[in-house]
């Protein structure tokens, strides 16, 4: 790997920096570090040490990305788990978010490639028609709920987002196209996981005065602060707290850790995974230990799912090792409070469950008056119901009716069925991967999840849905080199050259 390959220096003085001259080698390091060194101390010294030094670092990741479409997706990776709801300080008729910039970034890139005619190549997999439907049902049932809705700057600007964010399918697929990038991609979502779940269970155990200092330092990027920033069972400050990392919905990180920590599991039975073993140990633990801590049962239930499916379809033995791990988890002590909670919401004793019960029957209200199209997304047309449910595939009905639940169900479907088919035919069976297995068994958790809560296709997290159709993105493509011969698991160049080299 050359220089040239990681900068796009002048080729003089590429020569000079790397030729035998030693003069002409250090007039060149002198020459780059003024080129460098001059505009940031101009950035620091008009903004400050803080606001410069975050301003010059937004500059480089910035460049980065415009540079190589792989940097963009792993930034936009970072973002949806690590930073999902930051913010700009800067009104623009809204506060555009590092999600916006992120996915707005990728999406501008790859159009550009393709303008360019530098990807010549167009990719359309099974589930790319019902995707595109489906968008197209999203944006004619926010049109025609105008009629009784304000159109907002905010509303129209979490329409782009969600609309962005089903289009993510049809970008990772035409961008993700080699064994190498894949890898590097699924790399960045278990290394992203699990560092969102270890600033989870710092902040869960640090004293609370702590974690609302720490996580009130985000409030420069619109976070929550104060006693605000922390959630409890039920919203009870005398009651049990809530991991949530920054993430500030502990049922959206859990959402979240469902993916991750699938796709992680899957690895460690795979003869070439993406981290070294025990790296991938650590971070399902970590994962695991802060998927309990959120208290979420709907996201416990999908992971569940996930993992159950797992080990029927392929690896036996996790059903031991699941077992074992729930049987620890319900007789240890200290993991009694969880155990109750759990079963609480089994038996619809407490407020949460009899809460959403209420929203389900509302939301039935709701879609039998208006089932076909919804009702939109900007409001209803009756005084006596509103919207939003604790459950992902009522909420889409309600929003675009029975019509747009369908495509979403055809084409998360049509992408499933492709999996499964593959998995059970003779002919294919030997060649899916881990990587490819953990895809799509992340998806069947999410599915499972989304039948307690909403976060999947709610205009307020729109990285949820980001998560969601990168990951089926990622899912179809693995699947698409498995069947072709060339799985994550072949060899291929360094994840670095990767990273370079579009």
């Amino acid at each position: 790997m050359t220089i040239a390959q990681i900068l796009p220096l002048p080729p003089r003085l590429v020569a000079a920096l790397t030729g035998s001259d030693a003069r002409a080698r250090a007039a060149a390091i002198i020459a780059m570090c003024l080129a460098v060194a001059l505009p940031v101390g101009a950035l620091v010294g008009l903004l400050g040490a803080p606001v410069g030094i975050a301003a010059v670092m937004v500059l480089v990741v910035a460049y980065a990305m415009l540079r190589s479409l792989m940097i963009g997706l792993i930034v936009l990776v970072g973002v949806i788990l690590l930073l999902p709801f930051a913010a700009l300080p800067v009104d623009v008729g809204f506060e555009p978010t590092l999600l916006d910039l992120a996915q707005g970034a990728v999406f501008f890139v790859w159009i550009s490639r393709v303008v360019a005619h530098k990807d010549r190549e167009f990719v359309t997999l099974s589930p790319t028609l019902g995707m595109l439907a489906f968008a197209m049902l999203a944006v004619f049932s926010f049109i025609a709920g105008l009629s009784h809705g304000d159109l907002t700057a905010n509303i129209l600007r979490h329409l782009v987002e969600i609309l962005l964010s089903i289009l993510l399918f049809l970008l990772t697929i035409n961008t993700v196209r080699t064994p190498g990038q894949l890898r590097l991609v699924v790399t960045a979502l278990v290394i992203a996981g699990a560092a969102s779940a270890t600033i989870g269970i710092v902040l869960y155990f640090l004293p609370e005065a702590w974690s609302i200092r720490i996580l009130s330092m985000l409030s420069r990027l619109r976070y929550p602060s104060g006693a605000e920033a922390l959630r409890y069972i039920e919203d009870d400050p005398t009651g049990t707290l809530r991991a949530i990392s920054t993430s500030i919905d502990p049922n959206v990180l859990g959402g979240a850790l469902i993916f991750v920590t699938t796709i992680a599991t899957a690895q460690l039975f795979s003869p070439r995974p993406v981290l070294p073993k025990p790296w991938l140990y650590v971070a399902v633990g970590l994962m695991g230990v802060c998927m309990i801590l959120t208290f979420s049962r709907g996201s416990f239930f999908g992971l569940a799912a996930a993992i159950f499916c797992l080990a029927l379809l392929r690896y036996r033995r996790l059903l031991l090792i699941a077992l074992v791990v729930l049987v620890t988890i319900y007789f240890l002590p200290f993991t009694q409070g969880y155990v109750d909670h759990y079963l609480s919401g089994l038996r619809g004793e407490d407020l949460a469950t009899q809460m959403r019960f209420g929203e389900y029957k509302d939301a039935l209200i709701l879609i039998s008056r208006y089932p076909w199209f919804g009702v939109g997304f900007s409001g209803t047309p009756d005084v006596d119901t509103y919207l939003g449910v604790s459950n992902v595939y009522l909420l889409i009905a309600e929003n675009m009716g029975l019509v747009g639940l369908t495509a979403f169900l055809a084409t998360v479907g049509t992408h499933l069925l492709a999996g499964i088919r593959a998995l059970f035919s003779e002919r294919t069976r030997e060649r899916i991967s881990a990587t490819t297995l953990g895809l799509y068994l992340a998806v069947i958790g999410a599915m499972a999840g989304g039948m307690l809560d909403h976060y999947l296709f709610n205009l307020v997290f729109p990285h949820a849905s980001s998560l969601l159709w990168l990951v089926i993105g990622l899912g179809a493509t693995s699947l698409h080199l498995d069947l072709a011969g060339e799985g994550s698991e072949a060899r291929g160049r360094p994840l670095l050259e990767e990273l370079i080299a579009d």
